[in-house]
């Protein structure tokens, strides 16, 4: 009898232990990532109001572009953006400390020009790279390392973008489809809180849309929105070849970074010139507004977002991805609801989380980015759009070293790399 309560005790005694291990390391890392984040998200806003205030700073980017590649040639060769963080999470890479002074510079240093880049790419590496430090420090072992980096990503996604659930499944789920570390949820969950209500208590809150005119879900309304998904999953895949074909093209014709930032530079500086309109710089929240809450978006919005980021993500600046994907899907789908007859808001609604689903492989984060953003009025659409581009996108993805563990479409392990 002895020995069983003994054995029970260790047990309870292990438990307790471990969770107030991961209780203490969450805290320390939602306070440390949050406030780091909170800076980068202030000093965001502040160039961007910069660049709005003086349109001329524009014409500034390829000198902001020569000074990027510069710093990641001459103190980051060996950086691998977002994969080197996924790689991390495999140990397959460590990320280095480096990379968060490196990111957080060249990632204001876009935004301050206008290079069309979001921001959640940056807090990605910002929050593992502090992280993964930490855990050097602390001397954690390559497991809670592990662990303690899905944290850092949780805690910086939740501080830029105000959504803590969803931040925290990200980190969780975007390394492996099919997958998921739940050891972490605790700990991520924890942290995502911390860094967001840190972020909120300095004056940093969420973007919340409103969704006008959500119809009642009747076959017709769900096989439309059905047929919307599909469309934005092609688009999603459209959006990753995109990418990667752009930065193959770079790596071919323009083998020099200091020429390929430059040209790009005068890429974006042309179209923009032509287009006559700054809706395409930055991340394109103002674009995403005006779709969801307003049902209005150019046809070609879309097109010339994903454009843009193209040539400018893959010439060397800084930033992220999915914000710009945010408003490609957003603005396709408010374009696709005027033309079939259903709610432009909604569907730009749904096209937003769509899209960022085909392009992450991320469905639960899809959907609680969703309810956070937009609330539950719509919630039958919002499934409905993330099931069908989850099941439509394929295996493409923004992350080369995101793994697919087993199939989109049998029960089945395949373990292989995303296109």
């Amino acid at each position: 009898m002895l020995e069983y309560v003994i054995y029970y005790w260790e047990r309870l005694r292990q438990n307790l232990s471990n969770l107030g291990k991961w209780l203490l390391l969450a805290v320390l890392v939602g306070c440390i990532v949050g406030g780091i984040s909170s800076l980068f998200s202030f000093a965001l806003t502040a160039v961007t109001k910069c660049r709005e205030t003086y349109s001329w700073m524009f014409y500034l980017l390829p000198i902001s572009g020569l000074c990027i590649v510069f710093l990641y040639e001459t103190f980051g060769k060996n950086d691998g953006g977002t994969n080197q963080v996924l790689s991390t999470l495999r140990s397959q890479d460590d990320v280095p400390f480096r990379s968060a002074p490196m990111i957080f510079v060249s990632t204001v240093l876009t935004h301050l020009c206008g290079g069309s880049a979001g921001r959640e790419g940056a807090a990605i590496q910002l929050g593992g790279s502090i992280a993964n430090q930490l855990g050097r420090w602390i001397r954690l072992d390559e497991e809670d390392r592990h662990v303690i980096v899905m944290c850092g990503m949780s805690a910086a996604f939740a501080a830029l973008f105000g959504t803590p659930m969803a931040a925290a499944i990200f980190a969780m789920e975007v390394t492996s489809v099919g997958t998921m570390y739940y050891t972490a949820l605790m700990p991520c969950m924890i942290a995502a809180l911390i860094a967001g209500g840190f972020a909120a208590g300095l004056g940093i809150h969420p973007e919340v849309f409103h969704v006008n005119n959500i119809p009642d879900l009747t076959i017709s309304t769900g096989l439309k929105m059905g047929v919307i998904a599909f469309f934005c999953a092609l688009l999603s895949v459209f959006f990753c070849i995109a990418l990667k074909t752009m930065g193959m093209a770079y790596r071919r014709w323009l083998k020099n970074k200091y020429i390929r930032v430059l040209v790009a530079s005068g890429v974006v500086i042309g179209i923009t010139a032509l287009l006559h309109t700054t809706d395409y710089m930055g991340a394109g929240t103002g674009l995403i507004t005006q779709a969801i809450e307003y049902g209005q978006a150019r046809p070609l919005d879309f097109f010339w977002k994903l454009l843009l980021t193209a040539v400018t993500m893959k010439a060397g600046f800084k930033g992220g991805e999915i914000v710009p994907a945010f408003c490609v899907g957003a603005t396709f789908g408010c374009v696709m609801g005027q033309i079939i007859g259903l709610s432009p808001s909604i569907c730009a609604a749904c096209g937003m989380v769509a899209l960022f689903c085909g392009v992450t492989n991320c469905p639960i984060t899809s959907m609680l980015i969703a309810f956070e953003l937009f609330g539950f009025d719509g919630v039958s659409f919002y499934v409905i759009a993330v099931a069908v581009s989850y099941a439509a996108s394929g295996y493409y993805s923004l992350y080369k070293n995101q793994t697919i563990i087993y199939s989109k479409y049998k029960a089945k392990y395949v373990n292989q790399k995303t296109r």
